[in-house]
């Protein structure tokens, strides 16, 4: 699983990033969720928008229990978690993310600061950041993180978090320096990386052609998406 982290060729990335629709449409389609589908193009699209278009940056208490039920959809579902940040207060919420986003780009006191609310781990904070600071932040999802070398077992800590993010990031400066758009965030190594596992987990046939093995840099095709976000799910 390790094998696309290790790749440098930006234009191999690319490709993936172009997928994610397609490995998400068909990850729903697995769980039979429609509503993943949903939720993931709000926390992709909407989101972001609503964030950064406020004077300051922060989330919502309805933002926020949308966010974790898109979060436990996507990943192992916990009722109890729901419930839990549903009790944060709306105050407390606009308060605390605030805060947050003025930290950084401190990423360990951005993250401790989210965790003090009810249900917040680091893995939940991170996904608030990436949507609110994708150019500094990278959801902490399960396979993005398994497919970094050297980061299994994962650890809902932190300190796991920050090692991850380090690597994000480390790759995400080596694909800039590579092609030629230089528009790499960890967000979007992030996305490249899930869609890259899923798409193994679901052995999908959107993989044959694609060999990351032994890849070196390249530069990329002056025609390639252009946009922070995934290319917007075709709607049928």
């Amino acid at each position: 699983m390790s094998a696309l982290f290790t790749c440098e060729d930006p234009t191999l990335w690319r490709r993936l990033y172009d997928k994610y629709w397609e490995v998400m449409e068909a990850k729903a389609k697995a769980k039979k969720s429609e509503k993943l589908l949903k939720l993931d193009k709000w926390y992709q699209e909407e989101l972001p928008v609503a964030i950064t278009n406020r004077p300051e940056k922060y989330i919502t208490l309805p933002e926020l229990v949308k966010l974790m039920e898109w979060k436990l959809t996507r990943g192992k579902f916990r009722p109890r978690l729901q419930q839990l940040v549903a009790s944060n207060s709306e105050e407390t919420v606009e308060k605390c993310s605030k805060k947050a986003f003025s930290f950084l780009p401190d990423m360990r006191a951005a993250i401790a600061e989210l965790s003090s609310l009810k249900a917040l781990g680091p893995a939940t904070a991170s996904a608030v950041l990436a949507a609110g600071a994708p150019q500094q932040a990278a959801f902490m999802s399960d396979e993005a993180v398994e497919s970094v070398p050297g980061l299994k077992p994962i650890q809902y800590t932190a300190k796991h978090y920050t090692l991850y993010l380090d690597k994000v990031v480390e790759r995400t400066e080596t694909l800039n320096k590579a092609g030629s758009q230089q528009d790499w965030t960890p967000h979007r190594v992030e996305l490249c990386l899930w869609t890259w596992a899923v798409a193994n987990q679901l052995q999908l046939p959107l993989l044959k052609g694609i060999d990351v093995k032994g890849s070196a840099g390249k530069d990329e095709p002056s025609d390639s998406d252009t946009h922070q976000r995934p290319m917007k799910r075709r709607t049928k």
